[in-house]
């Protein structure tokens, strides 16, 4: 038998055995477009999330405040907690949102320590402008 992807509009070919479960779509291609359109929802949020990191950089003193491990430790904690209060019977949630989370900030940081690098002091642009 090869491998090959599965049929995007054929029945199911299997189900869960949980009563409590309700299917979201009738097919895989209905459920590969509501991804689809979930993700484009989550790329812009992150594009908007990327701008905010980009200006924390502006308040940051060293590399160690653009690191934050407290702040880091308070918005996975944030997100774990979002992830229980959402969760609509996806077991381990918790674990995905917090993997997820730990790679989108470690990237984060280390986009926000390039800004960080390539900024002045304040008073050191407002020193050179009055020279």
């Amino acid at each position: 038998m090869t491998e090959r992807e599965p049929a995007v509009d054929g029945a199911p070919l299997r189900e869960f055995t949980d009563p409590a479960y309700m299917p979201l779509c009738a097919s895989l291609s209905q459920v590969r477009a509501s991804i689809d359109r979930l993700d484009g929802d989550i790329v812009r949020l992150i594009a908007e999330r990327a701008m905010y990191v980009k200006d924390a950089a502006r308040f940051k003193r060293d590399a160690f405040q653009v690191r934050a491990p407290a702040r880091q430790a308070e918005v996975f904690e944030k997100a774990i907690g979002l992830a229980r209060e959402h969760n609509r019977g996806f077991e381990n949630l918790e674990q995905v949102v917090e993997k997820t989370y730990r790679a989108m900030v470690a990237a984060f940081i280390e986009n926000e320590q390039l800004y960080f690098n390539f900024m002045v002091p304040t008073g050191d642009r407002n020193d050179q402008n009055s020279r």
